[in-house]
C-alpha cells in the first residue's frame, strides 16, 4: 500500500489494486506532443499511439527489460496526464532494431479500459521522467475521473438490449437521455429468452412508468414475473440470454384500460401465453 492509499486519497494505485494488477508488472508512459512524434490530437488513433510507444530509444527509461504491462498517459497540462490505454509488453524485436530505435512487441490490452481518456492523474516529480515503474506511478494521485461519453437514445421503436445492458442503462449517468425518456412513458415491452425464443410480453402502466418496471427486472433477473422467476431462480446470470425492447408507448394520462388492451393484443399477437412466459 502506498503513502497516499493510507492518507485516503485516490492513487494510481488503488485503480490497480481493484484491476487485481501488482505494482512491480507496470511502466506508466507519459507521451507529449512532439514534432516527430505524436504532433496533436488528430494522431492518438490506436494505431498511431502503438507505433510511437513502441519504438524507444536504446538506453532511455525504459530499460532493457521493462515490465509487462504500459498503461499510456498524454501530457495534460502541468502535471495533469491523461490515460490513453494500455499494452502488453511481449519482449523487444532484434529484428526490427536499427541504429536509433528498438521495437517492441506491444499488444493492446484491456487494462483499466473503461477508464481510457477518463482518468486524470498528477505526474509527480519531475516530468522529464516520462517513464515511471510501477511502484512509484501508483502514488500518483487521481485529479479526475470524468464521465464517459453519453449514450444517445434511440428512440422506443429502435431500443432493443441485453440484460447486462439494461443493468448498465438503469444506473449509470451516460444513460441519463434513456433514463429520462423512459421515465415519462407508460408502455408495453417484450422481453425476449435468446436461449428458447420465448416472449414474455409486459406492461408498465401508472406511476411506475417503464423505467421504474426495468429496474426491477435489472435487480432481480424477472422481474417478479411467475414463470421467468421459475426460469432464472436464485442465479441471475440466467437472465443474460434476455433481451429487452419496446412495443408501444403511452403518455402518462393513458387510462390504465388502455394499456390493458395493448398488453392483450400484444399477448395474442405474439402467442405469449401458448408458447412464451405470460401466464395470464
Amino acid at each position: 500500500m502506498t503513502e497516499a492509499d493510507r492518507s485516503g486519497r485516490l492513487t494510481l494505485g488503488t485503480v490497480l489494486t481493484t484491476a487485481e494488477t501488482r505494482f512491480d508488472d507496470v511502466l506508466a508512459v507519459r507521451h507529449t506532443f512532439t514534432p516527430d512524434g505524436l504532433t496533436g490530437t488528430a494522431d492518438l488513433t490506436a494505431e498511431k499511439v502503438l507505433a510511437y510507444t513502441r519504438r524507444q530509444e536504446p538506453g532511455n527509461k525504459v530499460g532493457t527489460s521493462p515490465p509487462p504491462l504500459w498503461l499510456v498517459f498524454m501530457a495534460d497540462g502541468k502535471r495533469r496526464s491523461r490515460f490513453l490505454t494500455a499494452f502488453e509488453n511481449h519482449g523487444h524485436l532484434p529484428a526490427e532494431a536499427t541504429a536509433k530505435h528498438r521495437f517492441f512487441d506491444l499488444r493492446p490490452s484491456e487494462l483499466l479500459s473503461s477508464l481510457r481518456q477518463r482518468l486524470v492523474v498528477e505526474w509527480s516529480g519531475d516530468t522529464i521522467n516520462w517513464a515511471k515503474k510501477g511502484v512509484a506511478a501508483a502514488g500518483f494521485p487521481i485529479v479526475e475521473i470524468s464521465d464517459p461519453a453519453p449514450v444517445a437514445f434511440p428512440g422506443f421503436d429502435r431500443l432493443v438490449i441485453s440484460f447486462t445492458e439494461l443493468q448498465d442503462m438503469v444506473e449509470i449517468s451516460r444513460y441519463r437521455a434513456w433514463q429520462h425518456a423512459l421515465s415519462s412513458v407508460q408502455g408495453i415491452y417484450l422481453i425476449t429468452d435468446e436461449t428458447s425464443g420465448k416472449h414474455y410480453v409486459g406492461k408498465a402502466d401508472g406511476t411506475e412508468r417503464i423505467l421504474g418496471r426495468w429496474r426491477r427486472y435489472a435487480r432481480t433477473g424477472h422481474g417478479d414475473n411467475v414463470a421467468l422467476r421459475a426460469l432464472v431462480g436464485g442465479d441471475i446470470s440466467r437472465a443474460t440470454s434476455f433481451r429487452f425492447s419496446i412495443l408501444r408507448v403511452f403518455g402518462p394520462d393513458t387510462p390504465k384500460a388502455d394499456v390493458d388492451h395493448s398488453e392483450a393484443h400484444y399477448k395474442d399477437a405474439l402467442m405469449s401465453r401458448t408458447f412464451g412466459f405470460n401466464r395470464n
